[in-house]
């Protein structure tokens, strides 16, 4: 999701695009159709979801979505003009198509047909009174970076179902602005959310108690068919072991964010399932680039060559994931999957800060209990760097303020993102004006390529920028990126559909309407 400043989705839950660091799903997939062995998909029932919360200050208003379960509710009511596939890009939703001009400035976008709950038409003024809403200056909308964009005074309906954005520059990746996190589109003048919301998604409100449960029943008019259950219940449940007592026990069917040693009690046991969504989460250190010792590429380049990833992956995220390559998105679109893998090398580590005059370096680790891992990845790095003859030195942060501090304070710090656009983490976090350029990244020539890249109609040719791009991050950026973590779920034996190819917090994550109860 894209909230400014907290690349973790704040304490509880972590999301996908988060500007500083974010967590996103399409039908029922490879693992979907019937991961469970159930055949053909049955009508009926009611799914209890178990989520961590957001206590009584919830709603459901879903341009503030910021946690998985706002998210996963507002999924649930509304719909975005796109969405992000498995490889996170963009893939129509209330759009129909989408196309632009020569100049990539100007997008006429075509709605599908497609109904709101109380059975009025979703509209080309819907989506700009949606937009407009987000972008008012006066509000903290989650989406408000990601349509910066768009010129919304100048951009108007062309008819009902067509709407013309005016953009204030050439903008190849348009798309992913329609797919933004919490960029739903809304009814033209909506603003009562919390007593009876009205969306265009494939659930309708029923009752809503915050920080408790919230109730929707099947949309039956629901433009891409309607949902196999008859109802969804969202229950929260902020610890983990809660969530997992109520799988076990039967009064949920469903339990998000499970812990790897949690995965690992039950994986194969036969009490419940365990669905494991792969890179769903990037794992860092984030080294400032603008000061000492980190203005020094060398430095940055032995730290690359003193991790250890694999101990990493395995000590800080108890195996439950894989191992980076110092690009973010693995998996993505546009991800630069040709680059060496890089392994630990101690010998040319220091040989490197011998040349940078750092042999006997000392250096604070900035981390905190804010994310699973992170005090665990501290711990293990700074024991990795020893045997480089660097000092590292851990220092414990505020859970409530650890995102804040770290992104203009520091020099070294523990880092995560959720899934987005390779596109979209390079323009909301190494740009010179990014408003979450946590490695303090600012390279004009850099700026210059990423301008190329949306001013490229081709898109084999603005992967190629994006590539260029990449190797330039891969042989001295800021990102010490080790891991791509796992996002874990359970659920009970009889719930079919689920889908295990996505990352969290796409298009088919908590994609409520696709599953059933066998």
């Amino acid at each position: 999701m894209n909230d400014e400043r907290h690349p973790g989705l704040r304490r509880r839950g972590f999301l996908a695009a988060t500007s500083l660091g974010a967590l996103a799903l399409a039908g029922c997939g490879t693992g979907g159709s019937d991961a469970k062995g159930g055949g053909a998909p049955k009508s009926g029932g009611r799914l209890r979801a178990a989520f961590a919360g957001g206590g009584a200050s919830e709603t459901l208003d879903p341009h503030l979505a910021n946690l998985f379960a706002d998210a996963a509710r507002a999924k649930a009511l509304y719909d975005k003009l796109a969405d992000y596939g498995a490889d996170l890009s963009a893939q129509p939703r209330l759009a129909a198509k989408w196309e632009s001009n020569k100049t990539l400035d100007r997008w006429q976008v075509t709605l599908r047909e497609a109904t709101f709950h109380d059975g009025r038409p979703v509209t080309a003024a819907d989506v700009l009174y949606s937009y407009r809403r987000i972008a008012d200056p006066a509000k903290t909308f989650r989406a408000k970076a990601s349509l910066e964009p768009i010129d919304l005074d100048a951009s108007r309906a062309t008819g009902q179902r067509s709407i013309e954005f005016v953009l204030k520059r050439p903008t190849a990746e348009f798309p992913n602005v329609l797919a933004a996190f919490g960029a739903y589109i809304v009814p033209d003048e909506a603003t009562d959310f919390d007593r009876k919301p009205v969306g265009s998604g494939p659930f309708r409100f029923v009752s809503f108690a915050p920080g408790r449960s919230a109730v929707f029943r099947r949309f039956d008019d629901y433009w891409e068919g309607a949902p196999h259950l008859d109802e969804l219940e969202f229950v929260v449940a902020n610890e983990e072991s809660a969530r997992v007592n109520a799988l076990l026990g039967g009064q949920v069917e469903y339990a998000h964010e499970l812990n790897p040693t949690t995965a690992r009690a039950y994986e194969g046991k036969g009490q419940i399932e365990i669905v494991r969504l792969r890179n769903s989460a990037m794992q860092a250190f984030c080294m400032k680039t603008d000061r000492p010792p980190f203005d020094d590429k060398r430095v940055r380049q032995a730290f690359f060559l003193i991790a250890d990833r694999e101990e990493l992956v395995d000590g800080a995220l108890s195996g439950a994931g894989v191992v980076g390559n110092d690009l973010f998105g693995k998996g993505y679109e546009y991800y630069a999957d040709g680059l060496p893998q890089r392994t630990q090398d101690l010998g040319r580590a220091r040989a490197l800060l011998k040349q940078a005059g750092a042999e006997h370096l000392k250096v604070t680790l900035d981390t905190s209990a804010v994310a699973a891992g992170f005090t665990e990845a501290a711990s293990i790095f700074r024991d990795q760097a020893a045997k480089a003859g660097v000092t590292v030195e851990v220092k414990m942060g505020s859970k409530d303020s650890y995102w804040a501090d770290i992104l203009d304070g520091g020099t070294l710090s523990c880092y995560r993102s959720g899934a987005m656009p390779i596109e979209a983490h390079i323009s909301q976090r190494l740009l010179t004006d990014s408003t979450t350029n946590a490695t303090q990244w600012r390279h004009k020539d850099f700026d210059a390529l990423y301008q190329q890249a949306q001013s490229t109609r081709d898109r084999t040719e603005r992967a190629a920028v994006y590539e260029r791009m990449q190797r330039r991050l891969y042989a001295e950026g800021g990102f010490l990126i080790w891991g791509f973590a796992d996002w874990i779920l359970g659920t009970a034996k009889n719930l079919r559909g689920v889908e295990a190819e996505a990352p969290a917090n796409t298009l088919d994550w908590a994609r409520f309407d696709k599953v059933w109860l066998a």
